[in-house]
């Protein structure tokens, strides 16, 4: 039983109270293991995947994994770690990104095994007596415990009332599920413990586990992984984006994705090369998502832009309308930038290459022949002109 526990404890930030957690895997009794995920975007990506993982880890144990997702609640939003108030979500966005989130949790977890529920079932059916009594287990001084909505009362920034029903909500999940355990990074320990509160208050004795993980830093090294910061590697990526991504990130991140990812050992890490030691994360993290042949394509298509500075094969098209064009309306039509003043400012700052060679000025394109747009490292555009 210390060795599963063990297995358990790998990577956690907190177990709370870990005695528990102990004594009802000692009963040998087949435990309920929750996670939510709210679908305010279109991907999942490897910050969500730390925890994913945990939770692979009770499916591999024999334990019973429900999925819920947040279809209801990311109506509000999730306030953890928020600023400002975030934007209210139509139902048609939710529903898209409801169905993307599906097929990418099975990247990870067992098909056969999981349990997909989606929080709208039991939170549409509340009602307002429903809402008002769960609303009473709770107070105003309570909230302004957490962190960020005391921050924000203090800068006098504006919190809604139904930001503070987010985390009675999310709450409610685990007395809708009777949750032996709930799991989540360490921005949701609020809401996790409210949830073994709340189970309390419904009757529920042997209320859930929380257990916390850490929250895995963006590419920027700076900001958590998340799309609001643009800095996130999403499951989605095609294969080469996810491989430049990890590649682009500091050593030191690179060993805390080594450490959070891959239950690497740091001290066999730390003897290889930092560049070789890169490349091999690269690869291995997307032969996970993408399979050993696209890892492997992956890695050929980095050493062919970056390592040996050549131009790779598979490059999508532009078609120019006219024959000749600006080089900055190229740019722009091409979606290689959003505005002609970006174009222009990478155009001065000598990121633009024509065929490999730099150009420093906005000059009119005559086409003559099919050539190579680049932008920095990673774009291309092979541009051809069509009567």
């Amino acid at each position: 039983m210390n060795e599963i526990l063990e297995k358990i404890k790998i990577g956690t930030n907190e177990i709370i109270p870990v005695a528990e957690l102990e004594k009802k895997l000692a009963s040998r009794k087949k435990l309920k293991i929750k996670l939510g995920v709210d679908p305010t975007t279109p991907d999942l990506h490897l910050g969500h995947t730390v925890v994913i993982n945990k939770l692979k880890t009770f499916q591999d144990l024999g334990h019973k994994v429900v999925f819920v997702i947040g279809d209801f609640t990311a109506r509000i939003g999730d306030p953890s770690g928020r600023s400002e108030t975030r934007p209210i979500m139509t139902v048609e966005q939710i529903k898209q990104n409801t169905q993307t989130y599906i097929g990418q949790v099975f990247k990870i977890l067992d098909r056969e095994k999981t349990e997909i529920v989606y929080n709208s079932k039991w939170l549409e059916e509340l009602g307002i007596n429903g809402l008002l009594s769960l609303a009473s287990k709770s107070t105003v001084a309570q909230m302004l415990i957490r962190d960020d909505f005391e921050k924000r009362y203090k800068e006098d920034r504006p919190i809604s009332i139904v930001e503070f029903l987010y985390p009675l909500l999310q709450a409610y999940d685990s007395v809708a599920l009777n949750a032996d355990v709930e799991l989540g990074g360490n921005d949701q320990r609020f809401n996790l413990l409210l949830g073994r509160e709340i189970q309390r208050d419904y009757g529920i004795k042997d209320a859930q586990i929380v257990i916390t993980m850490p929250l895995l830093e963006g590419t920027d090294g700076v900001k958590k992984m998340s799309k609001s910061y643009n800095n996130y590697i999403a499951l989605n990526d095609l294969p080469k984006d996810m491989f430049g991504k990890i590649m682009s990130v500091s050593d030191t991140l690179m060993y805390k994705y080594y450490e959070l990812l891959m239950q690497a050992d740091l001290n066999v890490v730390k003897n290889m090369h930092p560049k070789e030691a890169k490349l091999a994360l690269a690869q291995e993290i997307v032969e996970r998502y993408h399979g050993k042949e696209g890892a492997l394509k992956a890695r050929e298509e980095f050493n062919k832009i970056f390592a040996k500075k050549d131009i790779p094969e598979d490059i999508e098209y532009y078609v120019m309308k006219k024959e000749e064009m600006k080089l900055s309306d190229i740019l722009v039509e091409s979606a290689m930038v959003s505005s002609k003043n970006e174009a222009r400012r990478f155009i001065e700052q000598g990121g633009v290459k024509i065929d490999s060679q730099k150009t420093e000025e906005d000059f009119v394109v005559k086409f003559e022949k099919e050539f190579v747009l680049q932008i920095g490292k990673r774009k291309f555009r092979r541009v051809v002109f069509r009567r």
